[in-house]
């Protein structure tokens, strides 16, 4: 089970402004998220507008533009941002690529898969951005800000 690269990009977008939300920047431009997530600012743009349509992130235009959070950091979970990209047919393939498979006709690692799916599916629906904001805040977690710079790291 893997992510898209959009899906992954996402993800790490998201992060980020829930960190700088925490920091209390509300609005981040699309080239600081670019560089600092070291992503393509035109692959980027079209992610972000696509969690935009979503609800999930906010745009605004102008010098003082860029992107922000649509809803409180607590209310977001990173099962919200890969279903948004990725969509959730994941948690329902065959871990060896096989359509038919199922709990009746199980291929031969259709039940240990099934766990490692459900646990999957458990963390990106448990986990929020604002409690992953806090794991880099308290240093037991990372994300790079700047090439040079890792917050969260010492």
């Amino acid at each position: 089970m893997t992510f898209s690269r959009s899906c992954e990009y996402a993800l790490q977008a998201a992060l980020y402004l829930g960190v700088r939300h925490a920091a209390g920047v509300t609005v981040v431009s699309l080239q600081e998220i670019a560089e600092s997530q070291e992503i393509p600012p035109t692959f980027l743009s079209k992610i972000l507008q696509t969690l935009v349509r979503q609800k999930l992130l906010t745009s605004q235009k102008g010098s003082k533009g860029g992107f922000a959070l649509a809803r409180n950091p607590d209310a977001v979970t990173l099962l919200d941002i890969v279903s948004a990209i990725d969509g959730l047919d994941m948690f329902d393939r065959c871990g060896i690529g096989l359509r038919a498979c199922s709990d009746e006709n199980p291929c031969p690692v259709h039940h240990e898969y099934k766990v490692i799916k459900n646990k999957v599916r458990q963390v990106l629906t448990h986990k929020t951005l604002a409690e992953l904001s806090r794991d880099v805040e308290r240093g037991t977690a990372i994300i790079a800000f700047r090439r040079a710079e890792v917050v969260g790291s010492e």
